[in-house]
């Protein structure tokens, strides 16, 4: 199930204004030039930022996400109906032929079930053609990115036009390494309301991941580095033979 801030009308109304700065993509834009990707398919697309630049490229996307709510948003953007959007997740595809399969930003993290992970993996791979490449981030576990996840360092308030005023933070709720959840807070001042959105990631070492991908079949070419979020970030690229 998606979490409340992707399952919930008026929170994915708000979950892009929140969070305008998605210099993360450009390094996912890059490799789709670098691969020479004419078909790709987003997992976890969410709002459907990145499909969405995509297909103002004039690359063919399928976006894939859970949450539905999501999906709406996306739909609705500006050149949504050049890309395929379909509900669900990795493991329940139509017969596909991608170049490339991304999982951008907390993607595979928030597939935190290892039968899950190994589903999606599965899923990816068999959505690929021969010579397709699987690219997707991780945080590493030795960076401790959870212990930023504070009220303190986290709060804001923003003014979003049409909706206005929102608080917003995050707090931990539990770290069972290699599970870490934690939990949003939004205040509307328009009427008062305030919404919560509780998730988890799985926090998995390097090495666990490449022997994942391993047995599924891939080959891990490289593991790079974030460069929004250097030293922190593992971004694996792994291509089916």
């Amino acid at each position: 199930m998606a979490d409340e801030c992707f399952g919930h009308p008026r929170l994915t109304a708000i979950y892009d204004p929140l969070d305008p700065d998605r210099g993360d993509l450009d390094a996912y834009l890059g490799m789709v030039e670098e691969f020479g990707a004419r078909h790709v398919l987003d997992i976890g697309c969410g709002t459907g930022v990145f499909a969405l630049l995509l297909a103002g490229r004039g690359v063919e996307v399928v976006g894939v996400d859970p949450a539905r709510a999501s999906l709406d948003v996306a739909r609705t953007r500006p050149g949504g109906e050049r890309v395929r959007w379909i509900c669900g997740d990795a493991t329940g595809l139509p017969p596909l032929r991608v170049d490339l399969a991304t999982m951008t930003a907390n993607v595979a993290q928030a597939v935190v079930d290892p039968h899950a992970w190994r589903d999606t993996l599965r899923g990816a791979y068999e959505a690929l053609r021969p010579g397709g490449r699987l690219v997707f981030e991780t945080r590493d576990p030795a960076a401790r990115a959870w212990e930023e996840w504070t009220r303190e360092k986290t709060h804001r308030v923003t003014q979003i036009p049409g909706v206005g005023s929102v608080e917003s933070w995050v707090r931990l709720i539990d770290v069972s390494r290699p599970l870490v959840t934690f939990r949003w807070t939004y205040v509307f001042a328009a009427d008062g309301q305030v919404l919560t959105s509780d998730s988890t990631l799985r926090f998995r070492e390097r090495e666990e991941v490449g022997a994942d991908l391993v047995a599924h079949g891939y080959e891990v070419q490289d593991v790079r580095d974030a460069p929004d979020r250097p030293g922190k970030e593992f971004v694996f690229v792994a291509r089916r033979p």
